[in-house]
C-alpha cells in the first residue's frame, strides 16, 4: 500500500472498490516466478480492505515443464488448439498441482481461506476451420450462485482451465477467455492479467491507458505487433470492456507489489482498457437552460441546491454539464472556476427516477477530468446534505471555509447555509 502522502491519494480507491469483485487472472509463468509470493500479498491486501476477489490461473508454463521432463510431445499449450488425450492428462495434472499452490500460498498468508469450487461447465471448442480440436473447451456456464456465496463467506475461489461438460466429459480451457466469461457473469469492476511481459506497447512505447473504441482500431491496425500472450489478453479486455466489466488491466507480474500499485494509484504500472462510461455526458448550451431550470429546481426548492433564479442558470449555462440519454436530460453539475488551480463543483443534481445508477458518480470524474486537463490541481465542493456522497463514493475530504478562494468565502458566509466544505486533489 502506498506509504506517506500517497496513502490519502489510495483511500479513495479503497472506498470505490469495497465490496466490488475483481477477477485476476494469473499466467501460470507468474505463478511460477519468485515473485508470486509477493503477488500473493497484494491478493491478501485487497481481500483485507473489503474488495472480493475470484482468482484465475493458466498452466501453459507448467504444461510444458511437464512435457519437457516427461519427454512427452503436447499438442496445445494454451488452450486454443486440438488438445489431444495426452495433453489433457497432463493438463489436468498441472491444473490441479497449480490450484493447490496457489491455495497453500494464500493461507499461509495471512491466513487467506480459499476454494476450488466445480463453478464453470464447459462445452467442446468443436470443429473450427475444419480441424477437430477434441479435448479443447469453451466456457459453457457460469454458476453465479455458487461463487457468490463463497465470496459473501470471505473464501477467494481459485478457477482452474479445466472443467467438465453435462455429461462429465473434460475439457482444457483457455484461461483468458475463463477470466473474461467470470467477469462478465459477476459484474466484475475490473479484470486483471498477470503475465510476465510489461503491459502494452507498441512502437516502443508503453500505453498506460486505452479506450475500448481506441483498442479495437489498434487490434485491427497493428494485430502483427503484439505477441501471442498479449494478442489474447488485448482481444479478452475489450471483450470484457464491452460488457459488463469497467476496466481491465494488463500487468506485469513479475514486479513487487504490481496489484497494489496498478489499482491504488492514478498512474499504475500496466496497461488499463476502459469503457467509455461518459458517452452520456456533454456540455451544456443555452437551448439546456430551461431544462436544467426544470432538473434543479425542485432540489433547490428542498434547500439541496443553494436557490438561484433562472437568470442565474442563464448567466452560467456554459459552466454546467448534462447527462442525456435519448434526449433527455437526466443529471447535471458545473464546474467553477476561480483561479488557474482552482474550481468549485457545483449544482450536483439527478433526477429522483435515475438516482442510484452512478450517474451522479460519472458526472463528477468526468469533470475532474475536464478540470485536470484544464490544470486544475484542487477541487471543492459545498454541501449540506449530499456531502457523504462526496466522501464516501468520490474521496473527498472535509475541511473548512478557511481553505476557500476569498472571492467563494465571501459567498459562502453571506448565504449562511453553514454547508460542509470538502475538497479533492486532482
Amino acid at each position: 500500500m502506498p506509504a506517506g502522502s500517497d496513502l490519502r491519494n489510495a483511500l479513495q480507491y479503497v472506498r470505490r472498490f469495497r465490496n466490488e469483485i475483481f477477477i485476476i487472472a494469473l499466467d501460470g509463468a507468474v505463478v511460477a516466478h519468485d515473485n508470486f509470493g509477493n503477488v500473493l500479498m497484494d491478493i491478501a491486501a485487497l481481500q483485507s480492505l473489503g474488495i472480493r476477489v475470484v482468482l484465475v490461473h493458466g498452466i501453459a508454463h507448467q504444461l510444458q515443464a511437464a512435457a519437457k521432463e516427461l519427454g512427452v510431445e503436447i499438442s496445445d499449450i494454451d488452450g486454443t488448439g486440438s488438445v489431444d488425450m495426452k495433453t489433457l492428462k497432463l493438463a489436468r495434472g498441472c491444473a490441479s498441482r497449480v490450484s493447490q499452490e496457489i491455495l497453500d500460498g494464500l493461507f499461509a498468508t495471512h491466513q487467506t481461506r480459499g476454494a476450488i469450487p466445480n463453478a464453470i461447465k464447459a462445452k467442446p471448442a468443436g470443429v473450427i476451420g475444419g480441424k477437430d480440436r477434441q479435448y479443447a473447451g469453451r466456457v459453457d456456464r457460469v454458476d453465479i450462485e455458487y461463487l457468490q456465496m463463497q465470496l459473501s463467506h470471505g473464501a477467494i475461489p481459485v478457477i482452474s482451465p479445466v472443467a467438465s461438460d453435462a455429461g462429465g466429459l473434460v475439457y482444457r480451457l483457455n484461461s483468458d477467455e475463463v477470466a473474461e466469461q467470470l467477469g462478465q457473469a459477476l459484474g466484475a469492476i475490473k479484470l486483471l492479467y498477470l503475465t510476465c511481459e510489461a503491459g502494452l506497447e507498441l512502437n516502443g512505447e508503453a500505453l498506460r491507458n486505452i479506450s475500448t473504441e481506441e483498442m479495437g482500431k489498434m487490434l485491427k491496425t497493428y494485430r502483427g505487433s503484439f505477441s501471442a500472450t498479449i494478442l489474447s489478453k488485448l482481444e479478452f479486455s475489450l471483450q470484457a470492456c464491452q460488457g459488463r466489466v469497467r476496466r481491465a488491466h494488463i500487468i506485469d507480474g513479475r514486479l513487487d507489489e504490481c496489484i497494489v500499485d496498478e489499482v491504488f494509484s492514478n498512474e499504475g504500472i500496466g496497461t488499463m482498457i476502459h469503457a467509455n462510461e461518459y458517452q452520456n455526458i456533454r456540455s451544456a448550451t443555452p437551448s439546456d437552460v430551461n431544462f436544467v431550470w426544470a432538473l434543479v429546481r425542485p432540489a433547490m426548492e428542498k434547500d439541496e441546491l443553494v436557490r438561484r433564479p433562472l437568470q442565474g442558470i442563464q448567466e452560467s449555462i456554459l459552466d454546467f454539464f448534462v447527462f442525456e440519454i435519448d434526449g433527455a436530460i437526466l443529471g447535471c453539475a458545473a464546474l467553477r472556476r476561480y483561479d488557474a488551480h482552482t474550481g468549485e463543483i457545483a449544482s450536483l443534481h439527478v433526477s429522483p427516477p435515475h438516482t442510484n445508477r452512478a450517474i451522479g458518480s460519472r458526472l463528477v470524474r468526468f469533470i475532474e477530468e475536464k478540470a485536470r486537463e484544464d490544470g486544475i490541481k484542487t477541487v471543492f465542493c459545498l454541501s449540506t446534505q449530499a456531502y457523504s456522497f462526496f466522501q464516501q463514493k468520490l474521496g473527498y475530504i472535509e475541511t473548512d471555509s478557511a481553505s476557500l478562494p476569498e472571492s467563494r468565502k465571501a459567498s459562502y458566509e453571506a448565504s449562511g447555509r453553514n454547508s460542509k466544505v470538502l475538497k479533492k486533489e486532482l
